[in-house]
């Protein structure tokens, strides 16, 4: 078993491969670190896949997974996740712009008891096209998940064996893997500023579209994470606040036409009223019909992420009467 799994999800990089892998095995061996490397092949139309064999063919510790098509950068994760044996596992992007020098200060941070060490691009290399939304993004993310790092979307992280091991990555939510692990339980997260060097090869394979998946990916998070197992706390928020609404404005159009015979058939006030009360009560029943489903799945305790355990030990009846003082 290594001491660390290195996980390179790449597309289209075959240029800058050899370059990495050396750099990898530098960074490792200088620090003294067993290590094995898995790249995932996302599809790539180059000779990406033929420059993993021959690094391969070179170096048995590297190793790769080649995919049919293009499936994103989570399920490229999520198939090295289950593949890793090492203590510890290390993301970077294949484009060179991650230093794998970093990795040494990165495992270090780990064994001072950290779960997840996000690597924190202070000085970015890259276009004000990326790095101002980027911000953004960011700013948002660390202000509705709590969890304060400055740069989600670093590809430069460090983990330990069981984090990886325990979060589902799909879809495009690698960019929250700090937020799924807090929801496991593994809440000690911290940051490192890493080095951000130039692309020297290809171009970026995100653009501006990025920004408003994420910003759906962070609402699907948020409420995987805080709701998954209570939608009634949502949804019947929601349609209290909705039928609330809806209530006091059929009380006041009650009031103006009993009180003041004024008439409402016509005022489209009416309308908004009653289509708030439906709102509420559809919401409220979604509500219902979601602890429905989740209750008895609930009542198996198998999901639940158990730090330690302290199991119960055979003891005779004599054994415990020695025992006792």
């Amino acid at each position: 078993m290594p001491d660390l799994s290195i996980v390179v999800p790449l597309l289209d990089e075959e240029e800058s491969l050899a370059r990495l892998a050396d750099g990898i095995r530098s960074a490792c061996e200088g620090a003294g670190l067993s290590f094995e490397v898995w790249m995932v092949d996302d599809g790539s139309t180059d000779g990406s896949w033929a420059a993993i064999e021959a690094l391969h063919r070179d170096d048995p510790r590297i190793a790769g997974v080649r995919f049919r098509r293009n499936y994103g950068k989570s399920a490229a994760l999520a198939a090295a996740f289950e593949r890793t044996r090492g203590r510890y596992v290390v993301t970077m992007d294949a484009d060179l712009q991650d230093d794998p020098s970093e990795i040494p200060a990165l495992v270090a941070r780990l064994e001072e008891g950290y779960d997840l060490v996000s690597g924190w691009k202070k000085k970015r290399r890259d276009p004000w096209s990326k790095t101002i939304p980027s911000r953004f993004f960011n700013k948002v993310t660390r202000s509705l998940s709590g969890i304060p790092l400055h740069d989600f979307n670093c590809g430069l992280k460090a983990y330990r064996s069981e984090v990886v091991k325990s979060v589902r990555v799909y879809g495009e939510l690698h960019r929250y893997i700090p937020l799924l692990a807090k929801w496991e339980g593994y809440g000690r997260i911290t940051e490192l500023p890493v080095v951000h060097h130039p692309r020297q090869f290809g171009t970026t394979k995100f653009g501006l579209e990025r920004l408003l998946r994420g910003f759906l990916d962070l609402l699907t998070v948020l409420f995987l994470t805080r709701f998954v197992v209570r939608p009634m706390h949502f949804f019947g928020t929601l349609g209290s606040l909705a039928f609330l609404v809806g209530l006091v404005i059929s009380v006041w159009l009650s009031i103006e036409k009993l009180a003041l015979g004024m008439p409402i058939g016509d005022r489209p006030l009416l309308l908004l009223g009653v289509l708030m009360i439906l709102v509420g009560i559809q919401m409220f029943t979604t509500g219902l019909i979601g602890e429905m489903v989740v209750g008895p799945r609930m009542k198996d305790t198998g999901h639940l992420a158990v730090d330690e355990e302290l199991p119960p030990a055979v003891v005779s009846a004599a054994e415990h009467e020695r025992a006792a003082p």
